[in-house]
C-alpha cells in the first residue's frame, strides 16, 4: 500500500499537512508493508527538504500512489481517479458549494473517505483539529477585548511559532474583572479551556457565575443541559436532547444576562435551540460584548454571528439594535471574532497533533482488514455510487436538494 502526501491547492493556501516528517517516518517505521511519497509544496509548513531528510521521496507526481492523504478539498482538475482519498470535503451536511466535488469522485471512480466521519461505532470522531480550533479562538478573542479596549496588544497566532510561543504572549498580558462563559465538552472547548487555564484565569460553579459578583476574571464551563432547559419544566436528559432536541428550548440568557465574554465552542445539532436569538440580543440584560464563535455556523444559534470572518481580517462588529454589521469598537457593539479555519493559524501543532490521531486510528485499519470498521465508516463513495451509510446524499449529487 503507497501512501502520498499530497500538496494543498484550494485558497486561500492551507499550510497543515496530514503528516509532519517525524510523525511520517514513525508510520513508516510501525507499518513495514506501507510506503510514502511526498507531493512537492512550496506553501507546506514543513519543508521539501524536512521530509527528503527523512529519508523520504519528494516529488511533483506522486500518481503512483494508492492512497492520497490531504487536509482540504482537492480542486476538481487535481484529483486523480480511480485513487482512495482522504481530506475535508465538506459534503456531509450537503454543502451547496461542493456538490461538483462530490460528483466528480464519483464519476472518477474515486474511493473518499472524509476525515470528518473517522468515527467510533458510537459515532465519536476520533481525528481532527478541534483542539487547535479552540486554542486558537480563545487567543483571538483575547486579542479582540486587547484591542478594542486598549488594554494590550497581542500578535496574530499566525505570526507566532507554535503554541508555546502563543503561550508565552498570553505570559504577557493582564486581564480586567471579567466573567467568561465557555460552551460545550468536547475538543473545541477543551482547546479554549486550555486558554483559559493557562492564564490561570479560575474556574467557577454555575451557581456562583450566576449569582456572585468577582474582583477577578472567572470562567463557567456550560453544557447542553445548562443552557437548555425543558419547555414542559421536566428534568433534562443530554442523551434524549441528542436525539430529540424539540421538547427543549433555550435556557442560555440567564448566562448571557452576566456574561462579558462568549466563548463558543459547543456542537451544534441540526433542529436544537438556538444559544441565543436576535430578540434575545436587544434585551435590556443582555450583557454579552464579546463574542469568540468558534463553532461559527452562520445565521444559527449565535444571532451575532452573521458572517465568518478571516484569519487576515477577523473581527467586526454587531449591532442588535440594528441587527446589522458594524465596527467592532462601535458604540453598543457586539465585538465578533468567527474565523471558519482557525487551526490554519497554528499549522505546525495543528499537523503534529493530527498526525498523531491518524497513525493510531486509521494506518492500523489497512492492515488489519479494518477490525474496528474505520474505513468502512468513513467511505462515502465506491465503484463510481455513494455507499450506503451516505446514500441520503443522492439527491444533493442530483441537485434536488
Amino acid at each position: 500500500m503507497k501512501f502520498a502526501i499530497i500538496k494543498e491547492r484550494k485558497n486561500p493556501p492551507d499550510r497543515r499537512v496530514v503528516f509532519s516528517p517525524q510523525m511520517l517516518a514513525e508510520a513508516r517505521s510501525q507499518f513495514p508493508d506501507a510506503s510514502f511519497v511526498v507531493e512537492s509544496s512550496d506553501i507546506r509548513i514543513f519543508s521539501d527538504q524536512a521530509y527528503a531528510s527523512e529519508g523520504f521521496e519528494v516529488t511533483q507526481d506522486v500518481t503512483d500512489a494508492d492512497v492520497m492523504l490531504g487536509v482540504k478539498e482537492v480542486p476538481i482538475d487535481a484529483l486523480v481517479p480511480n485513487k482512495k482519498y482522504f481530506f475535508f470535503s465538506h459534503t456531509i451536511k450537503k454543502q451547496p458549494y461542493n456538490r461538483k466535488l462530490l460528483r466528480a469522485m464519483l464519476d472518477k471512480n474515486i474511493e473518499m473517505y472524509d476525515h470528518e466521519v473517522i468515527i467510533k461505532a458510537n459515532g465519536a470522531r476520533l481525528i481532527g483539529f478541534g483542539r487547535y480550533a479552540g486554542l486558537v479562538g480563545a487567543y483571538n478573542g483575547f486579542r479582540l477585548l486587547g484591542i478594542r479596549d486598549g488594554l494590550f496588544e497581542l500578535p496574530k497566532v499566525e505570526y507566532l511559532r507554535d503554541l508555546d510561543e502563543v503561550k508565552q504572549e498570553l505570559d504577557k498580558i493582564t486581564l480586567p474583572t471579567i466573567k467568561i462563559a465557555l460552551s460545550g465538552t468536547g475538543k473545541v472547548a477543551k482547546g479554549a479551556k486550555e486558554i483559559l487555564d493557562h492564564l490561570q484565569i479560575r474556574e467557577v460553579t454555575d451557581e456562583a457565575y450566576l449569582l456572585q459578583d468577582f474582583d477577578e476574571p472567572v470562567y463557567c464551563l456550560i453544557d447542553v443541559m445548562e443552557y437548555n432547559k425543558r419547555k414542559d419544566g421536566g428534568e433534562g436528559d443530554k442523551y434524549a436532547f441528542y436525539k430529540d432536541p424539540s421538547p427543549y428550548e433555550s435556557d442560555f440568557m440567564k448566562y448571557a444576562k452576566v456574561t462579558d465574554y462568549f466563548i463558543a465552542g459547543h456542537f451544534y445539532g441540526d433542529g436544537a435551540p438556538f444559544l441565543f436569538t436576535r430578540e434575545d440580543a436587544k434585551h435590556p440584560e443582555f450583557k454579552i460584548n464579546l463574542v469568540a464563535d468558534v463553532s461559527c455556523d452562520i445565521d444559527g444559534p449565535v444571532a451575532s454571528t452573521i458572517r465568518p470572518s478571516t484569519i487576515a481580517d477577523p473581527f467586526y462588529g454587531y449591532d442588535p439594535k440594528t441587527e446589522t454589521e458594524v465596527a467592532m469598537d462601535a458604540p453598543g457593539a457586539i465585538a465578533m471574532m468567527a474565523v471558519d479555519n482557525l487551526p490554519c493559524e497554528l499549522p505546525k501543532d495543528a499537523s503534529e497533533g493530527f498526525g498523531e490521531m491518524f497513525m493510531k486510528h486509521v494506518i492500523p485499519s489497512f492492515f488489519n482488514d479494518d477490525a474496528d470498521g474505520i474505513l468502512e465508516r468513513a467511505l462515502m463513495t465506491q465503484n463510481g455510487k455513494l455507499t450506503a451509510r451516505y446514500a441520503y446524499l443522492q439527491d444533493y449529487v442530483d441537485g434536488k436538494e
